[in-house]
């Protein structure tokens, strides 16, 4: 698996656990909804800030999206 496919699930399976859907975290992360979906499928090699905004969108640390325990 791909260090892409990771953090996109992660993404997913914390925005689940939050209640929010790809469009409550989008708007939270001032990103687009469509771009959202292919971070989280693992399409996408996001940025440093884009990352960054998608963990402030969830209200976590940078490092839990990118596998810390």
């Amino acid at each position: 698996m791909t260090i892409e496919k990771d953090i996109g699930k992660r993404i997913v399976k914390i925005r689940k656990q939050k209640g929010l859907t790809q469009e409550d975290l989008a708007g939270e992360a001032g990103i687009d909804r469509s771009y959202l979906s292919e971070i989280e499928s693992g399409y996408k090699n996001i940025s440093v800030q884009t990352l960054a905004k998608i963990a402030e969108g969830l209200k976590v640390k940078m490092s839990i999206l990118l596998g810390e325990k």
